[in-house]
């Protein structure tokens, strides 16, 4: 390797072991190993730029604001509550309820946005059961990041794959969607055995559950039709906007352009809504990431998993579908995706058949989350929310009962992946 390949590796390295060691903040250790890049000549400021993928950042950025005006309507306390009255106070179907609210706007929305507005009311719907909330809080997460699975828009991994692999919401949905509701099944299927004789409750608790007003929950009515209607128009447009040559970009900037003008809400409180340092994370991820495509590294590793693989396309999916869960289990599967991408594209130009490759790291990266506590973001910030309430959401507690189910769920997909496109 010449002198350029090896300073490019060097930087990657360093910034993914500062990422994982959380000693600095992951976004400035992006920025400052791009900004490196950069200033060394290893990429031109131009050159730079064109490895940065702007349609994914345009689907986060259209995404989050939507999100950030949606959750000022209240809708998403009131299905909580509607939920948990519908199940007449019975914990378990509370809990598989509220689980499955969290999968479907997990796959509509995010994750993160989604556990942030479900896991308060769990806490107040637990306290008024007098049940343990861990109880609900690991189904939870483990059901955000199912469902996050699903579609284009549900988690980040999605997001970058689909821009670069040209793929759309619909491809998503086709693909991943079947699977993921078995999974989704099978992971409760388990939950109730694991937790029998955990979840009884008192009549008098049941009670205090048929007491809660959901109607209360909706603070503005008049933007949460506004808001429904943009929505349904931007799922439509994430399904058809390949027929009509737009990007996803597009699409998801444009819906979130209309609800700002139609909602009346504020624009420095909707700019707030987006997470910026996540978005200035990608733009260092990209850079870096593409200095190592720019040297040839990428290529080399490329040939590197064909030699080994001797290009078969069975054994590199398994590999790329285990290989892609047990690392995003403990690691950030952002960095780990971005760096997959241009890897399995180098294949494709060595001829291999790449398209089943795409649903195998997407399930991997994406379920491999559901292993440890530290595997997703969402994961982070729902142990967060539990420890200001009072409650301890531990790596070992949570490693005990979602390790195991994210093999199983791993183990599901691959029978799904060797079946749907080697076999079949």
């Amino acid at each position: 390797m010449g002198f350029s390949a090896i300073f490019s590796l060097l930087v990657f390295l360093i910034v993914m072991v500062l990422i994982v060691s959380e000693k600095i903040n992951r976004t400035v250790a992006a920025l400052v190993g791009a900004s490196i890049i950069v200033l060394t000549h290893i990429l031109s400021d131009s050159k730079a730029l064109e490895y940065i993928d702007f349609n994914t950042l345009g689907v986060l950025i259209g995404m989050m604001i939507v999100v950030g005006i949606v959750k000022n309507t209240g809708v998403f306390e009131y299905l909580a509550i509607y939920a948990a009255k519908k199940s007449k106070g019975s914990p378990w179907k509370i809990l598989v309820s509220l689980c499955a609210i969290t999968a479907l706007i997990s796959a509509l929305l995010d994750n993160v946005t989604t556990v942030l507005l479900i896991v308060p009311i769990i806490f107040v719907i637990t306290e008024a059961l007098e049940i343990d909330p861990i109880l609900f809080l690991i189904p939870e997460i483990m059901a955000s990041n199912i469902g996050g699975t699903a579609t284009l828009i549900g988690d980040p991994p999605n997001i970058m794959i689909g821009s670069q692999a040209g793929l759309d919401f619909l491809d998503f949905i086709k693909n991943l969607a079947p699977i993921i509701i078995v999974v989704f099944i099978v992971t409760f299927f388990i939950f109730k055995v694991m937790y029998r004789g955990k979840l009884s409750v008192t009549d008098e608790n049941k009670a205090r559950i048929m007491q809660m007003d959901e109607k209360k929950a909706i603070r503005n009515p008049v933007l949460l039709k506004k808001s429904l209607v943009v929505l349904a128009l931007i799922l439509v447009g994430f399904s058809l906007h390949s027929q009509f040559g737009y990007s996803s970009a597009v699409v998801a900037l444009s819906g979130a352009a209309l609800l700002l003008l139609i909602s009346g809400e504020s624009i420095e409180e909707a700019m707030l809504s987006v997470e910026w340092p996540t978005i200035f994370f990608f733009c260092g991820l990209f850079v870096i990431v593409g200095s190592l495509e720019e040297v040839g590294l990428i290529n080399k590793l490329a040939q590197g998993m064909m030699g080994l693989t001797g290009g078969n396309l069975l054994l590199t999916g398994v590999i790329l579908l285990w290989f892609s869960a047990l690392f995003s289990a403990f690691l950030d599967n952002i960095p780990f995706v971005a760096t997959l991408i241009p890897l399995i594209k180098a294949m494709g130009a060595s001829g291999m058949v790449i398209s089943p490759l795409w649903w195998a790291i997407s399930l991997g990266a994406c379920l491999g989350g559901n292993g440890t506590l530290i595997g997703a973001s969402a994961n982070v910030v729902t142990a967060g929310l539990a420890e200001k309430h009072g409650y301890k959401l531990t790596f070992k507690k949570y490693f005990s009962e979602g390790f195991p189910l994210m093999l199983v769920s791993i183990v599901l997909c691959t029978i799904y992946w060797v079946a749907a496109y080697i076999i079949f």
